[in-house]
């Protein structure tokens, strides 16, 4: 009885997560967020809310629930003055201390403005048991458009976002967590150094996370794309790569206008020679992945032209 009782007690340490939220004034989408959390089959050991000097009411709301769910924790911390993309790191980093009495073995960030079905998390873990090399996994980001929500055209199997995700605790440490970057991007770059030291990282499309802002909503959405152009350069992006990258994101908004202020952004910061956010082992690696990839696309469209099939970038194009 006492070792059945040991074994289950495994099991479910083997499973436990733990998730932090770096929120700034969600009012509007924290209480998706929580009860999504409150739903789930399998919930999180200890779930960490830090408000990034929050001026509306999420405060208000965190504590709230908090005061009536153990597992909960908030914590508000002073925001820098200015808009900085190392901000959400910055407060989320913040958060690790309040899991420093909690056992786990995998750890993930949940943005304050999505939600998941029931069995998300759960599912998540299943595919860690079933994938000893999986370091990071999420599901496919879902956004509403005409009164649904549908895949966002940027999903892709091996770009897992950060808003739902979570990180197998070894890898986590491996990567050394989160890296506060100039321009975001901390997703993109922890599952480049997850693939660095060995770990995969994937999206699963069946899991849907649902985003209830659409991205770039908090600021001018071509300024958006100009400094995603930035974030391609400061991560070392190959150029050609970033040419045939830009082409495939013509369809996104702004239509024709977002691919080509993304590629600004990126040529900006070239005849500027800004500094890279990276190490050159970073660049090197993603480079190589990069190549591979308009390789592979030049040699699927060799084959599809021997078929007789028209070709283009399709699914098959570099992102």
């Amino acid at each position: 009885m006492n070792t059945r009782n040991s074994e289950l007690s495994s099991l479910a340490r083997q499973r436990a997560y733990v998730l932090i939220t770096a929120a700034y004034n969600e009012e509007a989408h924290i209480e998706k967020a929580i009860a999504s959390v409150l739903q789930q089959t399998l919930r999180p050991q200890r779930w960490v809310i830090v408000s990034d000097g929050s001026t509306d009411r999420t405060d208000e709301i965190v504590k709230a629930h908090a005061s009536q769910n153990d597992f909960m924790r908030f914590l508000r911390v002073a925001r820098t003055p200015g808009h900085s993309f190392r901000s959400k790191i910055v407060a989320w980093n913040k958060g690790l201390p309040l899991l420093q009495d909690v056992s786990f073995d995998f750890i993930g960030n949940l943005d304050g403005d999505v939600s998941a079905e029931a069995t998300y998390f759960q599912e998540l873990i299943t595919r860690f048991e079933n994938s000893p090399q999986l370091g990071i996994v999420s599901g496919f980001v879902c956004e509403e458009t005409g009164g649904e929500f549908r895949s966002r055209s940027s999903n892709r199997i091996d770009s897992v976002p950060h808003a739902a995700q979570l990180v197998r605790r070894e890898c986590y440490e491996a990567i050394g967590g989160y890296a506060a970057l100039p321009y975001g991007g901390e997703d993109w770059n922890a599952q480049t150094c997850a693939r660095m030291k060995g770990w995969t990282a994937e999206a699963i499309p069946e899991l849907k996370v649902f985003h209830h802002r659409h991205t770039g909503a908090g600021t001018n959405l071509l300024r958006h794309r100009f400094r995603l152009g930035k974030l391609d350069y400061s991560f070392g992006s190959d150029p050609v790569f970033e040419v045939f990258k830009c082409l495939q994101r013509i369809p996104e908004r702004p239509l024709l206008l977002g691919g080509m202020a993304r590629l600004a952004g990126f040529a900006w910061s070239s005849v500027r020679q800004e500094s890279r956010a990276v190490s050159a082992e970073f660049i090197e690696f993603l480079r190589r992945e990069q190549k591979q990839k308009v390789a592979a696309l030049f040699s699927s469209g060799r084959a599809a032209r021997t078929a007789g099939v028209a070709s283009g970038l399709g699914s098959h194009g570099p992102v």
